[in-house]
């Protein structure tokens, strides 16, 4: 087992996207993970539930090895 391994990532270490859904619900995403998002009634309850997704992935990550990758730097643009 290697011992230099890096800890853990937590959901903090995330650039985290919350943005209103077509249907009147939210998504809550993390870009920098692919498959790593959630939808919600509420901002708070798709974030509550990106929590639990974010947690199976990070436990997928550990079981098989790997390291979960680095966060990604997001602009944001308007169209004009």
């Amino acid at each position: 087992m290697d011992t230099h391994k890096k800890a853990m990532k937590c959901l903090n270490d995330y650039t985290i996207i919350l943005r209103p859904d077509d249907n009147g619900t939210y998504v809550a995403y993390i870009p920098a993970i692919k498959g790593c998002h959630a939808w919600g009634e509420t901002p708070e309850e798709a974030k509550s539930e990106l929590n639990h997704v974010f947690a199976m992935i990070s436990e997928e990550y550990r079981e098989e090895g790997k390291n979960l990758p680095d966060d990604v730097e997001i602009t944001v643009s308007y169209a004009s």
